[in-house]
């Protein structure tokens, strides 16, 4: 394997201690799931914290915990019920594996996560950075992180090279994060990596002026902010095209459940056309339908592939066989906010609705 050389600046011995300082007045210390040790409500922020900002993630925070307060009552629920609540926050299989863990720890552990990382890394949906986040704010282990945002601020003050998402650079920053563990403070130091790389040390126009790390980091030495860390390399995604169905009696739109895994995985969607033409689809399953209005083609980018969804809006004059049966489900149209709907099917049926109008 590759050895990896990183620079070490000058005082780098003091990096924790500085951070820690600049956490202490310049941190945020008001987010809902500080202040407490309870590991579930810990779980649940990193978990709806991945990919999502924290402005965003704070009204469902919320919400979630209202609906489903501890660990208990999440593994009790129905996975339609959580995905409900998640509906809108994107990247659905955070939620089917949230509940997935919630079930492991209520059967597993009675309902008391584990306070290791390793152990905590083998449940479903958590990775060896949110363990470690886990373990230092709800048990106070000393464990290393390397989120997204933390990656970038090790790879500008330590002038690592190379995209952070390989695997040798990663295993370089690995090394570094878990050289610099304070012997005390654990807590403070690693919510300061996380609001220094929300807050101040940002992919574009970082602040560099009000950076406690400025003096010894080796992108603003170099001026080469804009060059660390080192880009994604450049792919071409693949392309691929569906028609999907928007069948409606005016007040509500008929909806089929995805199966449980898989894209959009247990989400209720609208049925694809696949090779059918609308009237074929129709005999097929004992519908009566009349054309209405069209509506525009909406194209959605995944991290694998961009899908390009042409929906064909169809009234809905009579039906037999298929609706009564499981997996198919009526929505009314003033719901469509509040259920459980990948982002790009709401949007077309917003669409439809004013359509309608």
């Amino acid at each position: 394997m590759k050895h990896i050389e990183f620079s070490t600046p000058a005082g780098s011995g003091s990096f924790a201690g500085r951070l820690i300082r600049w956490q202490e007045k310049h941190g945020r210390h008001d987010l809902p799931w500080q202040g407490t040790r309870d590991a579930y409500r810990i779980w649940l922020s990193e978990i709806m914290l991945q990919q999502t900002q924290v402005a965003t993630v704070i009204p469902y925070y919320l919400r979630f915990l209202q609906r489903f307060p501890d660990v208990a009552a999440l593994a009790a629920a129905p996975l339609d019920a959580v995905l409900e609540a998640w509906a809108g926050l994107g990247y659905y299989a955070r939620a089917r594996n949230l509940h997935r863990c919630a079930r492991v720890v209520a059967a597993e552990y009675a309902g008391r996560f584990p306070r290791h990382p390793r152990q905590l890394a083998e449940l479903p949906g958590i990775g060896r950075s949110t363990a470690a986040a886990i373990g230092v704010f709800a048990f106070g282990i000393h464990a290393a992180i390397l989120d997204g945002n933390v990656k970038r601020v090790l790879a500008r003050c330590f002038g690592v090279e190379g995209f952070t998402g390989s695997v040798e650079i990663e295993r370089t920053l690995w090394r570094i994060s878990e050289s610099l563990l304070p012997s005390a403070h654990i807590e403070a130091y690693t919510q300061g990596l996380m609001d220094l790389g929300a807050s101040v040390c940002a992919r574009a126009h970082p602040a560099c002026g009000d950076c406690p790390l400025r003096t010894d980091c080796v992108a603003r030495r170099d001026g080469r902010q804009a060059e660390l860390p080192a880009a994604r390399p450049a792919r071409r995604r693949p392309e691929r095209e569906t028609r999907v169905l928007v069948l409606s009696d005016g007040q509500r739109v008929l909806l089929e459940r995805r199966p449980p895994v898989g894209l959009w995985g247990g989400l209720l969607s609208l049925p694809e056309l696949g090779g059918e033409d609308v009237a074929e689809f129709a005999r097929r399953h004992g519908f009566r339908v009349r054309p209405t209005r069209e509506l525009p083609a909406l194209r959605h980018d995944f991290s694998h592939f961009r899908l390009t969804l042409r929906p064909c809006l169809y009234r809905l004059e009579a039906a037999e066989g298929r609706i009564g049966e499981p997996g198919w489900e009526w929505l009314a149209m003033d719901k469509i906010d509040s259920a459980a709907l990948p982002a790009p099917i709401s949007r077309i049926l917003r669409e439809a609705m004013k359509k309608g109008k």
